[in-house]
Order: C-alpha cells, then sequence, then structure tokens
C-alpha cells in the first residue's frame, strides 16, 4: 500500500479533486464522510454532541443540524475544543480501522484529511510525516467563500468564520509535495488532477 494525503482550506475543492481521482482508480479514506456517519442519530459521538451542545443540535428530522452546531461550535475557542475533543477521537479510530483493511490488498491509498495542518501552521499530527506525499488543492480566499456560498449553501459570514479558523494558504503550501491550483475552471483542474494521478502511479512503479 501507497499512501497519499489530501487537505486544502474549506471551498478549496479538496473533494471535488478526491472524487476525481477515485474515478482513475485511488481508494479514498474521506474525514469528512466518516464524520457524517459517526455523527447519525444514536450513535456515541451524536449523543456526545448533544449532551455537550444541548438539543438544539437536533433538526426537525432527529438527525444533527450541522449549521447549528457550527454556529454554537464556531462561537468561540472553547467551544470549538469541546467540538474536537468528541469528534477527533473516534474520526482516528476509524481512519486508522479503514486503513489497516487497505493495506492488506496493496491498494494506492489517499487519506483526505481536512486539518493536515494546524491554525498555528504546524502538521497536526507528526505520523503525516511518512505519507508517500502530501497534496494540496489550493485557491484564493475570495473564490473559495464564493463557492461555499453558490453550492454549499453556506453563510459567507459562516464561510469566512470557518475559513479563519483554519491555516491559511501560506501556513498550508509549505507542507505540500503536490500542488493543485484549483483557482480556474473545470477543464483546467482536470488537466491537473490527470498529471497528479500520473505523479502518483510513479511512486508504485518506483520511477
Amino acid at each position: 500500500m501507497v499512501e497519499f494525503a489530501i487537505t486544502g482550506g474549506i471551498g478549496s475543492g479538496k473533494s471535488t479533486v478526491a472524487a476525481a481521482l477515485v474515478q482513475r482508480g485511488v481508494k479514498l479514506i474521506d474525514a469528512d464522510e466518516i464524520v457524517r456517519e459517526l455523527q447519525k442519530p444514536g450513535g456515541e459521538v451524536f449523543i456526545r454532541l448533544v449532551e455537550a451542545f444541548g438539543e438544539e443540535v437536533i433538526g426537525v428530522n432527529g438527525e444533527l443540524d450541522r449549521q447549528k452546531l457550527a454556529d454554537l461550535a464556531f462561537s468561540s475557542p472553547q467551544e470549538l475544543a469541546k467540538l474536537n475533543s468528541i469528534v477527533h477521537p473516534s474520526v482516528g479510530k476509524e481512519m486508522a480501522a479503514r486503513r489497516e483493511a487497505l493495506a492488506k490488498d496493496g491498494h494506492l491509498v489517499l487519506i483526505d484529511i481536512p486539518l493536515l495542518v494546524t491554525p498555528e501552521g504546524e502538521l497536526a499530527r507528526k505520523e503525516y510525516n511518512d505519507f508517500a506525499g502530501k497534496i494540496i488543492v489550493d485557491c484564493e480566499e475570495e473564490l473559495a467563500v464564493e463557492r461555499l456560498v453558490k453550492f454549499r449553501g453556506f453563510r459567507e459570514d459562516d464561510a469566512r468564520a470557518r475559513i479563519a479558523k483554519q491555516a491559511n494558504r501560506d501556513q498550508r503550501l509549505p507542507f505540500a509535495d503536490y500542488v493543485i491550483d484549483n483557482n480556474g475552471d473545470n477543464s483546467a483542474l482536470e488537466l491537473q488532477v490527470d498529471e497528479c494521478w500520473d505523479w502518483m502511479q510513479a511512486f508504485v512503479s518506483g520511477d
């Protein structure tokens, strides 16, 4: 198994790039997808989040109201730390289990880690140095805000608040082994994904 990490600021198009690489053959472990699965009603993470933030984070459909939770969690560093202390350990455990399962079959694996780099400009975990390569999807902040509002239904103030809580571009880019510039159109992005896929495959062939 050869493992790569992919990261990028919220709204950068990281998930789009990851999905395109899956189409080319990589096996994806997506931290955000795992979070959504762990937060389903009745699960341990769901229960602990309701206990910590109150029943107001439960939507009318009985599922977690992710926007309400975000509003509460991003209101202060203390609330955000509370959220992370509940979610991160469970996500880490599940990611480790999935990596172990894929390792048995010798796959080329891509691990989607939104918070690979901390807001202090450091790798979030020292073991992230062990990846064969770290791919960073990069775009201008204003473009990221525009995408979050237009395509994901964020309020502009919420989009900017989330971006502000993450590492900025100058902090993130020095950790890149490969950068995909997503400031252009879809055709430009597809070309870069093709080139990135070739780069990843070279690790398997030893070129």
